[in-house]
């Protein structure tokens, strides 16, 4: 396995586990009949909470292998960048815990809703990071990638880097509200933005 595959594989674990540990939080509730129906309905902010961050951790993976993807081989700089996003990536369970805690709680739902975005933000912010710095001079990429069409692509990879600060803020009027624009964002990044010329997969040794 070349070090591309290895930096992707060990990337891998990191986001299988994170979305392993959202479950985790999801505890099977006590009682039964109309009090087991009661505690269900009462764990309802845990679902949505679960459903958003496990689109969010999804569509992220999506978007690591398809940047890596592009990638003939790695640097020293890239793996450690791509290390401080994993460690936001493991981060996740918790804020996701935190907000699914709280969210029923009108005045503590609009704090955990602040961290919870801030997260965000520092996923945001790395992916970007990372973006920017493969596509400065191109030297990480395979020879079939055009540089110059990969770096127009920044803008419309970067939203997250204005709209993620912006539900920091959402959070303070409507940590609901800051839940539905995350999972409209993780939609959004659904889509590939990293489509470019060249970029088509090919199959690489390992």
């Amino acid at each position: 396995m070349n070090e591309t595959g290895r930096v992707e594989a060990f990337s891998d674990g990191v986001f299988a586990i994170a979305t392993t540990l959202l479950i985790l939080d999801i505890h099977v509730p006590a009682g039964s009949g109309h009090e087991l129906t009661a505690a269900l309905a009462h764990q309802s902010p845990s679902y949505v909470a679960y459903v958003v961050s496990f689109l969010v951790i999804g569509v992220m993976w999506v978007n690591h292998h398809a940047l890596f993807g592009l990638l003939a081989k790695v640097d020293r700089t890239l793996v450690f960048l791509n290390l401080l996003l994993l460690m936001v990536v493991a981060a996740l369970p918790w804020p996701t815990a935190l907000l699914a805690a709280h969210l029923q709680n009108t005045g503590d739902a609009k704090v955990a809703g602040v961290v919870y975005s801030g997260v965000m933000v520092a996923h945001a912010l790395l992916y970007c990071t990372i973006w920017w710095y493969v596509t400065r001079d191109g030297h990480l990429f395979r020879p079939t990638i055009d540089t110059r069409a990969a770096r127009a692509t920044r803008t419309r990879f970067n939203v997250g880097a204005l709209a993620y600060p912006a539900t920091m803020a959402l959070a303070l009027l409507s940590p609901w509200a800051m839940l539905a624009v995350h999972a409209l964002l993780a939609v959004y990044y659904a889509f590939n933005q990293l489509t470019i010329p060249g970029g088509e997969p090919t199959a690489t040794p390992d």
